[in-house]
């Protein structure tokens, strides 16, 4: 769409100039411009004020072109773009399925399944000749209690959650988007490690607070962690857990840095930094560098949070790691309420590509060893 519309302005010369030396020769040329642009202007009109297609919102008229391809059926995005199994992380039919039943529409799909079921590494679900009664309120019975032994606060979670996506890496829509559909499906919305904004406020959803290597939200100037900042947060009720990040799959053992001049006024409340200056996340935590370490900020965290569940976030690494961590939870009778496991073909716009393709142990991998 980007290359389509990168020709929109030579055109628009083209045709001006066309018109500027043509026109007073050939007066019928002024009819022939009226008659294409009015329409392609009221439709322009139409797709900004809309509100059904983002697309369209974004690239009034020149969105239709997908639309259009979309319509001459699926066999020539088959063929001349992909199959409707290629794609990552999400493959086209998974797209198509999201779009749909985000706008309430038909999601089924018939003649059975485009997979090799037959091939190497295919996965599947047994069912039974025998199946349970359908729960009366489904939403209810797919929940887990979160907080263990240690957690005074426990609280009762769905299965389903939206992950760790930062404001600053979203926008302010989309995070107050995503936290209203979590607070109307029952389920928490993980801040990523930019801290909570007004926007996570807004819609009212339960939230995971993510506190990473920069302690976003709860940090002093030189960067270091602020107890009291961190209790003053964690003590909003909207806030039902928080995870320590340790890393994550597109970039794990690598920080980050969000360039001064991204940094607004909102992005600095959240973050509690200055506005305009270079946002820096470290590649590790300052608070803690061994097991036990962890391990005892994880216990910090949940007396200062007033005891709501505690967990932290990594992509699998070395495998001596981790066992180093469990063998700290034996030895120190700390135990996290939940640990976040992440694959390395897990997303971030703050990656190098050879950190996204080539570091960090894949999701099931990562899951079977923990």
């Amino acid at each position: 769409m980007h290359r389509i519309g990168s020709l929109v302005m030579p055109a628009l010369v083209g045709l001006s100039l066309l018109l500027a030396f043509g026109g007073m020769q050939w007066p019928w040329l002024w009819w022939v411009l009226g008659l294409v642009t009015a329409p392609l202007t009221l439709l322009g009109f139409w797709d900004v004020f809309q509100k059904r297609h983002s697309i369209l919102r974004n690239y009034p008229v020149l969105g239709h072109l997908r639309f259009v391809i979309e319509d001459l059926g699926p066999e020539l995005h088959q063929y001349v773009v992909e199959s409707n199994k290629d794609g990552r992380p999400f493959d086209r039919d998974q797209r198509s399925l999201m779009y749909a039943r985000a706008k309430n529409v038909e999601d089924k799909k018939p003649f059975g399944t485009e997979l090799d079921v037959y091939q190497t590494g295919y996965t599947w679900l047994t069912h039974s000749v025998a199946p349970a009664p359908v729960h009366e309120n489904p939403v209810e019975a797919l929940r887990v209690e979160l907080g263990g032994p240690q957690c005074s606060r426990p609280v009762s979670v769905s299965v389903y959650n939206i992950s760790a996506m930062s404001f600053g890496a979203l926008s302010g829509n989309a995070v107050r988007a995503l936290n209203a559909g979590a607070r109307k499906g029952g389920f928490l919305h993980n801040t990523g490690e930019g801290g909570i904004s007004r926007y996570h406020r807004s819609g009212g959803g339960g939230l995971i607070w993510q506190v990473g290597t920069g302690y976003f939200g709860c940090r002093t100037d030189d960067g270091r962690f602020n107890g009291e900042m961190f209790e003053e947060q964690a003590s909003d009720d909207q806030v039902k857990a928080i995870e320590i990040k340790l890393s994550q799959g597109a970039k794990p053992g690598h920080g980050g840095i969000l360039p001064g001049a991204k940094v607004t006024p909102e992005i600095a409340e959240a973050r509690r930094v200055p506005v305009g200056v270079d946002c820096v996340s470290p590649s590790g935590h300052s608070e803690f560098s061994t097991p036990v370490g962890l391990l005892e900020f994880v216990d910090r965290l949940r007396t200062l949070s007033g005891g709501k569940p505690i967990g932290f976030k990594l992509c699998v690494g070395r495998i001596e790691e981790v066992f180093a961590i469990c063998k700290a939870m034996l030895e120190t009778g700390i135990a996290p309420d939940f640990i976040t496991v992440d694959g390395s073909e897990g997303g971030t716009g703050a990656a190098p590509i050879e950190f996204s393709d080539r570091l960090g142990t894949p999701l099931k991998e990562g899951l079977l060893l923990m």
